[in-house]
């Protein structure tokens, strides 16, 4: 616990919710079937005119929404600017405008493409917007490692709090994947459900549903929270990050990576297996990796160990975005102590190990240190452990 990092702010982009009050609601509300966008999307409140927010892809867009959000959850940071990095993770970056923008080179020639194609379509937009919006001088990176990056951010911003080269991180990730050419290779290869709908864990699974939005955190160093009377939400106690090596897409047989990547983020944190009290799972709903998680997390705590959920029966597959949007969901979890069930799980694969799942309603919960994981296509695994502020 002596390298514990307060998460001082929250702000998130979700088709279940825009804001943190909004998201908490749909995590405990059934979805419908389909895609999960962010509805009746309006970037107008977080830009200064039109023109600015057109010159801002839509992850770009999302990033600087949730890190207003959360910043402003987070209360008068005072904060040597040199001292505040921003850390912001995505699988895919600027597709939108990337695809648009190829569509007019072909149509209408080099001299139509856009001047502004290169700052909107790169991965580091996202976060180089946040940190030139807001002043923020220390390290601003970009973590691009498919749908591990959110969480693979955020343990890279613990990182960088715990060495003390910074006292604040604006942490976690974006993604605004809906493009015909994006959707039609991930259907291609057969990633996306053929029903619409996400059922994680559940034997009638028949892959993930694409969804799009941000997650953002703001994590400090604890004592200068306490020190400036900041309302504490939670404690990150500890990350891993690790590689299976396996394969393109496929995880690791049996979660030999899941294992290894859970056991290093509860060491990191200080604990033992025992004492986890909740995991949020990747839990995309696909064959494949809900088998391996879900052997990954028997070998490691037993069955039926902690509570097991996935918000990704509400939220969709945000890729890149995914595991920031799950951080936002675990803190909540801890503010309300509750943990919401897994909508699209009503049937447990008999297949897999029988875990503690959360079906049907959310459950009422003494919060306690908790783990949620992320697994992305190059064999990326990332796992964070976070905790009630006491």
């Amino acid at each position: 616990m002596t390298d514990a990092v307060a998460v001082t702010g929250i702000g998130v982009v979700a088709p279940c919710g825009v804001g943190k009050d909004a998201f908490w609601r749909g995590l405990l509300t059934e979805p419908s079937a389909g895609d999960r966008r962010v509805p009746n999307w309006d970037p107008q409140p977080w830009f200064n005119n039109p023109k600015e927010a057109r010159r801002a892809d839509p992850f770009t867009q999302y990033a600087l929404a949730a890190a207003a959000m959360a910043l402003e959850d987070a209360g008068d940071l005072g904060a040597d600017p040199a001292r505040v990095g921003v850390m912001v993770g995505t699988g895919i970056g600027g597709i939108t405008t990337n695809e648009s923008q190829i569509v007019v080179q072909h149509e209408k020639g080099d001299r139509r493409v856009s001047p502004f194609l290169v700052p909107m379509m790169m991965p580091n937009a996202a976060a180089a917007a946040i940190s030139m919006r807001h002043g923020f001088q220390g390290p601003c990176e970009a973590t691009v490692t498919a749908c591990a990056a959110g969480t693979h951010s955020l343990g890279s911003a613990l990182n960088v709090i715990r060495s003390g080269r910074c006292d604040v991180m604006i942490s976690g990730g974006s993604e605004a994947p809906f493009t015909p050419t994006a959707m039609a290779g991930f259907r291609n290869m057969t990633a996306l459900s053929g029903s619409g709908e996400s059922r994680p864990f559940d034997q009638a699974r028949d892959g993930f549903v694409m969804s799009e939005g941000c997650g953002i955190l703001v994590l400090e160093r604890l004592e200068r929270a306490q020190e400036r009377g900041a309302n504490i939400l939670a404690l990150m106690l500890g990350a891993a990050s690790v590689a299976d090596a396996h394969h393109i897409t496929a995880p690791a047989p049996g979660g030999a990576g899941a294992v290894r990547c859970m056991e290093l983020a509860i060491q990191d944190a200080g604990l033992a297996t025992q004492d986890i009290t909740y995991i949020n799972a990747h839990g995309t709903s696909t064959a494949l990796n809900d088998a391996a998680e879900a052997n990954a997390v028997a070998k490691v705590f037993g069955t039926p160990g902690p509570p097991v959920t996935s918000t990704k029966g509400v939220t969709g597959h945000a890729l890149g975005a995914a595991g920031a949007l799950e951080a936002v969901a675990l803190v909540q979890s801890i503010q309300h102590s509750l943990i919401p069930p897994t909508f699209g799980l009503i049937n447990p694969d008999p297949e897999l190990p029988m875990l503690d799942y959360v079906i049907g309603e959310a459950r009422p919960w003494t919060p306690g240190p908790a783990i949620s994981n992320s697994f992305g296509f190059g064999g990326h695994n990332g796992s964070v452990v976070i905790g009630p502020a006491s």
